[in-house]
């Protein structure tokens, strides 16, 4: 079982809920609604707040975490979960498996989809930097695009207490991570894409394989 890296107060709200974590919260919502589940299991709650929301829309949803603090609805290591292959419509982790080292992380991922019966959707930090750009045109309506911030190489990622790897940082590069990840279980990627309003977070929507 991995080791807690957090304490509660770390969820607070003016601490951790800014408008930038609303936009990413808004697309955890949107990619697992649209899936149209019945049951969900979410992995490193946080502050509860997709479980929550969700819950109004119909969705059951269960918590899984090591951190008893956060009152998950299972206490449970991410390694081996005690659930039944294919317990889930739909698991989730947001912002989580980063905190793992990468190979660790994979093995989580694996464990996560075998209890998912038809999708694993996760988030995690991109550190290539891009600059989003919101224009307002006449007629047209708002267009966004982001620009890349220009640099010779990737940099290095160096443990910082929390993060032991992130996507784009030397060694993790998106191509060889989603490889790796599709490798690890039996999956397709269907989509992968970045937050307009909070670029620093990638999405991704895998499929599960029928047997």
């Amino acid at each position: 079982m991995s080791a807690k890296q957090v304490d509660k107060s770390h969820y607070e709200f003016g601490r951790y809920i800014h408008k930038r974590r609303w936009a990413s919260i808004w697309h955890q919502l949107d990619e697992v609604l649209n899936l149209n589940p019945a049951r969900v299991l979410e992995i490193g709650p946080g502050p509860g707040v997709f479980k929550s929301v969700a819950g109004t829309f119909g969705v059951h949803v269960e918590t899984l975490d090591i951190d008893p603090e956060l009152k998950p609805d299972h206490v449970a290591s991410v390694f081996a979960m005690p659930f039944a292959d294919g317990a889930f419509d739909v698991v989730c982790a947001f912002q989580m498996l980063e905190h793992l080292p990468f190979e660790q992380s994979l093995e989580a991922f694996s464990e996560m989809a075998r209890v998912a019966e038809r999708a694993v959707v996760i988030s995690l930090p991109d550190a290539a930097t891009r600059w989003p750009v919101s224009i307002y045109l006449p007629r047209i309506g708002t267009v966004q695009f982001s620009l890349p911030k220009p640099r010779l190489r990737r940099p290095p990622h160096s443990f910082d207490g929390e993060h032991y790897w992130e996507i784009n940082k030397a060694g993790y590069e998106l191509r060889s991570v989603e490889k790796l990840l599709v490798k690890q279980a039996p999956v397709t990627l269907s989509k992968s894409f970045r937050v307009h309003e909070n670029p620093y977070h990638r999405f991704f929507s895998f499929a599960k394989k029928r047997s």
